[in-house]
């Protein structure tokens, strides 16, 4: 009832991740989101499927037709992360790498776009910068605690240094 309540009478910027996309689909609440604007929806490929019904043959195309479909800014998380923002413009993240692949992963995710939004960004701008920089701290990371041992936290700690080396300034990995 309250993701229902906040999709049919907030108009703010809004992030939509894991039983939030599951009761966007459950409910088929799409009408609620279509005519909004800076909304971004973050699934992973099982998400994906219980929102569309089925997937279709490839990640970008599923990322498109998520975003036909619901109109958000969809970053469909996983390998080569792809954020579809409109029906025909879809970008690949080249940041990241398989140690990623962790509970909490996405978590962190959602909170560097749901930042990124408060600090004054479009949709787009979130989920684009947010996937890169999301991607880059889990790179840095992996080179400090191997990508086999990277948990979620190590990727939340790297971002500060990420956003740090992508400003220019000079960083020291710990």
């Amino acid at each position: 009832d309250a993701v229902k309540y906040l999709l049919a009478n907030y108009d703010g910027k809004m992030v939509l991740d894991a039983d939030g996309l599951n009761i966007l689909a459950y409910n088929n609440l799409f009408d609620l989101i279509k005519n909004k604007e800076n909304i971004v929806i973050t699934p992973h490929m099982g998400e994906a499927r219980r929102l569309l019904g089925y997937l279709k043959e490839g990640r970008k195309e599923t990322a498109i037709e998520l975003y036909n479909k619901t109109k958000a800014i969809t970053v469909l998380k996983g390998h080569a992360t792809v954020v579809a923002t409109d029906n025909e413009k879809t970008y690949i993240n080249t940041t990241g790498n398989p140690g990623m692949a962790t509970a909490g992963s996405g978590d962190v995710l959602t909170g560097i776009i749901t930042s990124l939004l408060g600090q004054g960004k479009s949709a787009k701008e979130a989920a684009l910068a947010g996937v890169f920089v999301h991607g880059l701290a889990g790179d840095l990371a992996a080179e400090t605690v191997g990508e086999y041992g990277l948990i979620a936290g190590d990727i939340a700690y790297y971002t500060a240094i990420a956003l740090k080396e992508i400003s220019g300034a000079t960083s020291t990995l710990i």
